[in-house]
């Protein structure tokens, strides 16, 4: 048994593992964002916002005056640095 099941421990250990736990968003944070998009005219599901590397936000399936949809990318200082047309 242990013959047959070392090969595949060698090669989980080959394998590389990523990490899926998103960094959780404090409400203070939710809060200023929704402060930020109202100011723009926007709004979203604060579900749809992810804290990027930079530890900036990527905001995903905003809706705009107009109906337009976008992904937003904000910085750590909550200004605006990238939106994509969805």
């Amino acid at each position: 048994m242990i013959r047959r099941l070392a090969p595949l421990a060698a090669l989980a250990l080959l394998v590389p593992t990523f990490a899926t736990a998103q960094e959780a968003v404090s409400e203070e944070v939710v809060a200023t964002i929704t402060e930020v998009l109202e100011d723009m005219n926007c709004q979203m599901d604060p579900d749809d916002i992810e804290v990027t590397e930079t530890d900036g936000y990527d905001l995903d399936d905003v809706i705009c005056e107009g109906g337009q949809q976008y992904d937003i990318e904000l910085d750590q200082a909550f200004n605006e640095v990238n939106r994509r047309a969805e």
